[in-house]
């Protein structure tokens, strides 16, 4: 016979809560082989390879000085980024015309299909963050808009494709 659940399922008496129960992920086993980008290094830290998780991918993100994205939205995902260090300058809306930075310490949240820009604010310190999204699939759709801001390092990889009509 089974116990009731807090979240009221039935759970199993034999169940095994130091297998199947709270993950430590250390953050010297953090796992880079996950896809590169110029200008930034990506590890994830919560995935279903690192701790069995089926809903959201958490990680490590180090952004160059400088580095930006091109406009895009990432569908019905919903992220959530803490600044650890550095300084990040989001921008967003329809022409990007709204901007907001944020510092250590500071949560930033991108709800679904918002067109944003991530950028580094700082031309000479690394931006770190802890990343959070509400799957682990890497949706991206690139938009049309024009960039306010450009940038020497651009920020590429399957999340965040270079952007066509970019002069060199």
């Amino acid at each position: 016979m089974g116990n009731i659940g807090l979240s009221g399922q039935r759970m199993s008496i034999e169940s095994n809560w130091r297998e199947h129960g709270v993950r430590v992920i250390k953050g010297d086993a953090l796992d880079f082989n996950t896809p590169q980008t110029p200008g930034m290094t990506r590890a994830a830290a919560i995935n279903r390879a690192t701790a069995g998780a089926n809903k959201l991918w958490a990680g490590a993100v180090t952004i160059h000085p400088d580095a930006k994205t091109g406009a895009h939205h990432h569908g019905e995902l919903e992220s959530v980024i803490y600044v650890v260090k550095g300084r990040a300058r989001m921008r967003w809306g329809e022409r990007l015309e709204y901007v907001a930075e944020a510092g250590p310490g500071d949560f930033i949240y991108v709800p679904p299909f918002v067109p944003h820009q991530e950028i580094n604010a700082l031309p000479d310190e690394e931006l770190h963050c802890v990343l959070v999204r509400s799957d682990q699939e890497p949706v991206v759709v690139n938009l049309d808009i024009p960039v306010i801001e450009e940038s020497a390092t651009e920020w590429i990889d399957p999340i965040h494709p270079a952007r066509a009509n970019r002069s060199e």
